[in-house]
């Protein structure tokens, strides 16, 4: 065997070896993208060995400052220090397959099943009160809790539900940038920290994948209005919700009912009870993605929407490679990143009052109820997954009972 077989030979079993940890990984990771990367820590970095914590943290702390799920990132580029780009797409496929499938079965056992008025339908609506509750509960105190982030919070708050729509989100999230980058400049720190990621993308490479990222967010919806195609619009859909979010997996949720319930592919209450049904999963809450392509389009849909939400999070991770070591040393880019996370804050903030709260919450007993769950997540710190099965028996409960 010559030494560019043997070389082949060990790069295809680091590409194997990288999907079946990253599958056992999707099939056990309960818990949102902060127990994902404590998930990640102890499997890559204690037990493989396959990076230092150093690069670990830098890679965590440069997926934090990207939109997407920052614990897919994580792993995507830990896939690609590994074993390439194959390592990259192996890392992606076995962490995100697991809930793809799961929701995408969903999705079918519910077009199948009467539902509508369904007691423990009504249970996973009041457990996403208590989810989305949470997270705006979270995502406040560590992006909102100076004077200037909470104004943008709430001006942001109010912006999206007095001009309801995905562009005004987007609208928002660049005027909070700008608002941060010159108001909140002098609240952060260049880092001090000597680690780095391994430089093992060119810039030249670098800026091709973040031209084509901006290329297609741009593009795309102009492609849209010449070509009408479910298809074309489900994935420029999708694809923009991957592109604009920061905060995490729960703020795809203003984004993505925005695009998908106005155009008819689904009801608000099928998009919220396939939201609560996504906390019960382990993976990634992007997978959502999953559950909404299958209900609109079917497995060809769900195949589309799935791809579509993690383009941006490859082009942007393997594209940021070779820039992270300026971008983290410059106040201006963090400050605002500062505002637009406060902004997220906001409109995670609206999205809790509509289209959750509006649709869930019918009355004193539906209120006590999910102030029972968000009890259990805040206080008693039960994990979602729990909380939404509770919640699921107890709206059938209390159907059944009357």
């Amino acid at each position: 065997m010559t030494l560019t077989d043997q070389q082949a030979t060990s790069r295809r079993r680091s590409v194997w070896e990288v999907g079946k940890t990253a599958l056992l990984l999707g099939l056990t990771s309960f818990g949102g993208p902060v127990a994902h990367l404590g998930y990640f820590y102890e499997e890559y970095v204690k037990r493989k060995k396959w990076i230092d914590e150093k690069t670990y943290a830098d890679l965590v702390a440069l997926c934090q400052f990207l939109p997407g799920p920052a614990s897919s990132q994580v792993g995507i580029g830990i896939g690609f220090m590994r074993a390439g780009v194959w390592g990259a797409l192996a890392a992606w496929l076995g962490f995100t397959l697991p809930s793809a499938v799961a929701l995408s079965l969903v999705a079918v056992w519910l077009q199948h099943n009467s539902w509508g008025d369904a007691g423990w339908m009504h249970g996973l609506l009041l457990a996403a009160v208590a989810v989305v509750a949470q997270a705006v509960w979270e995502m406040a105190r560590k992006f909102a809790s100076g004077r200037l982030e909470a104004t943008v919070a709430i001006i942001a708050a109010a912006a999206v539900l007095l001009v309801p729509g995905a562009w005004s989100q987007v609208t928002v999230i660049a005027a909070a940038g700008g608002i941060g980058a010159v108001g909140l400049r002098k609240n952060v720190a260049p880092s001090s920290s000597s680690a780095g990621i391994p430089p093992s993308i060119r810039r030249s490479t670098g800026l091709t994948l973040l031209s084509l990222f901006a290329v297609l967010l741009v593009a795309l919806p102009l492609i849209r209005t010449w070509i009408h195609s479910p298809f074309l619009a489900l994935f420029d859909s999708f694809y923009r919700a991957g592109a604009l979010v920061f905060g995490g997996g729960h703020v795809v949720l203003p984004l993505l009912e925005a695009e998908v319930v106005p155009q008819g592919w689904i009801t608000a209450n099928q998009f919220l009870a396939g939201y609560s049904a996504a906390q019960a999963v382990p993976g990634p809450l992007f997978t959502f993605a999953a559950y909404i392509g299958m209900a609109a389009l079917g497995w060809k849909g769900a195949l589309v929407a799935t791809t579509a939400i993690f383009l941006p999070s490859f082009l942007l991770v393997l594209g940021a490679f070779p820039f992270w070591h300026w971008l983290r040393h410059h106040p201006r880019f963090q400050a605002a990143l500062a505002g637009i996370n406060a902004a997220v804050v906001g409109i995670l903030l609206a999205a809790l009052y509509d289209p959750i709260w509006t649709k869930a919450v019918k009355g004193p007993a539906d209120l006590a109820f999910s102030l029972g769950a968000f009890l259990l997540l805040v206080v008693w710190k039960w994990p979602a997954w729990a909380v939404v099965l509770v919640s699921f028996v107890g709206g059938w409960l209390r159907a059944w009972l009357g």
